[in-house]
C-alpha cells in the first residue's frame, strides 16, 4: 500500500530548467568575462545551484549566488505557474490521506522562490533540498521515509531525470518518471526501466485516480 508520494521540482512540478539556465547565464557570464554554453551549465547539475556556482566561479562564489537568486526571482515571471494539473493531483493525493513530500537538487532559497511564485508554499509536508557538495537525492528520499516513519516500498519518487531513477532505486522506493517537460531524455528514462513512465500530465492524473 502506497502511503507517500515524493516529488522532484525542476521539470516535474514546473518547467523551470530553462529558467535556471537563463539565471545562471545572466549571473555568471559577467563575472567570468566570457560566454558559457547550456552544456557547460547542465554538466554541473547534481549539486544545488550554489554547487554549480562554486564549480564555475569559485573565487566569486558569494556574488555569484547573490546574483543568481536575484535573476532567478526576476526571470520567474517567464514561468509563472506549475504544470497544468500538478497542484490538483497533489491536493487529490492529500485528500486520500497520502503523505506528500519534495526532494529536489535545488538549494532551499530557490525552492522557496519557486513554491512562492507557484502559489504552492505549504503544500508539501516535508522538503529536502539539495547540497552544495553533490547529488544527495537518495539521502533526501531516505530522510523523508524516516520522517514519515514508513517503509520505502510504501512510497513513490516522481522525477524527470535519469539520475532520479538511480537515486530512487538506491533508496528502495517506487519510481515514476515524469516525461512531460520540454527538456527530458525519454529514451534514457526507458532504458533505466522505471516502474511507471508518463509522457503527459493527463496520463499521470489517470494513474493517480485509478490507483489511489
Amino acid at each position: 500500500m502506497i502511503k507517500a508520494m515524493i516529488f522532484d521540482l525542476d521539470g516535474t512540478i514546473g518547467n523551470t530548467v530553462p529558467l535556471c539556465i537563463k539565471a545562471f547565464r545572466k549571473s555568471i557570464e559577467s563575472l567570468m568575462s566570457r560566454n558559457i554554453t547550456d552544456e557547460e551549465i547542465v554538466a554541473t547539475f547534481g549539486p544545488s545551484e550554489e554547487g554549480t556556482i562554486k564549480a564555475l566561479i569559485p573565487e566569486q562564489y558569494e556574488e555569484g549566488v547573490k546574483q543568481y537568486l536575484h535573476y532567478y526571482r526576476e526571470f520567474h515571471k517567464e514561468c509563472p505557474k506549475p504544470f497544468d494539473g500538478i497542484v490538483e493531483v497533489i491536493r487529490a493525493l492529500k485528500k486520500k490521506g497520502i503523505l506528500v513530500a519534495m526532494v529536489t537538487g535545488k538549494g532551499r532559497k530557490s525552492v522557496d522562490i519557486t513554491l512562492d511564485e507557484f502559489g504552492m508554499a505549504g503544500l508539501f509536508e516535508c522538503i529536502e533540498a539539495g547540497s552544495i557538495s553533490g547529488n544527495v537525492k537518495c539521502e533526501g528520499i531516505t530522510a523523508v521515509i524516516e520522517h514519515f516513519n514508513i517503509n520505502p516500498k510504501e512510497a513513490y519518487y516522481i522525477g524527470d531525470a535519469p539520475t532520479d531513477i538511480i537515486a530512487a532505486r538506491n533508496a528502495g522506493v517506487g519510481i515514476i518518471s515524469a516525461a512531460w517537460a520540454d527538456l527530458v531524455y525519454v529514451e534514457e528514462l526507458k532504458r533505466l526501466k522505471p516502474d511507471q513512465l508518463f509522457r503527459t500530465m493527463k496520463e499521470f492524473e489517470e494513474f493517480i485516480s485509478t490507483h489511489f
